[in-house]
């Protein structure tokens, strides 16, 4: 056990080397630090498993390259299945990106409120969860492309706009 946690955090003094090392990267991980719950280890797995969103063209594309896209089950009319995430794409992603889903529904209002709309919807709390995790790779990608921070009151000012 003590051997396994000198590792890891000595993986971790590695990739905060080298994000001092590279301004650049690192200010594209702190953009993305901005988002609840995604830390400086996930920012950096999502980047490297992404390739800095290289080939990556739209939204909908990376949800399909993490394999957080909904896929329906269906066979004419005469079966259909309930609709779940294909799970086909990258599962270090999906992976990296649970712990952040959960603290994001703890710690931001935004995504509380998502996740108590789509619980009370659906009954399913790790449905929920998915589509939280979606949200967030989403929008770290938008934060990415657009070269912006997160701003938690961004519903409210469009909102405000549009009246």
């Amino acid at each position: 056990m003590k051997l396994l946690n000198k590792q890891e955090n000595e993986i971790k003094n590695d990739i905060s080397q080298i994000l001092k090392n590279n301004a650049e990267l690192k200010k594209e991980t702190d953009r993305m630090m901005t988002i609840p719950g995604i830390g400086e280890l996930t920012a950096v797995i999502i980047l490297a498993e992404t390739n800095g969103f290289e080939l990556i063209r739209n939204k909908k594309q990376l949800t399909s390259y993490a394999g957080l896209d909904v896929k329906e089950k269906q066979s004419g009319t005469s079966i259909k299945g309930k609709p779940k995430i294909s799970k086909k794409g990258n599962r270090s992603i999906r992976k990296a990106m649970h712990f952040p889903s959960l603290v994001a529904v703890k710690w931001d209002e935004n995504f509380k409120e998502l996740y108590a709309r789509l619980v009370s919807k659906h009954g399913i709390k790790m449905k929920a969860l998915v589509s939280i995790q979606r949200k967030l790779l989403e929008m770290s990608y938008v934060l990415y492309k657009n070269q912006t921070i997160y701003d938690k009151e961004y519903k409210n000012s469009v909102q405000t706009q549009m009246a």
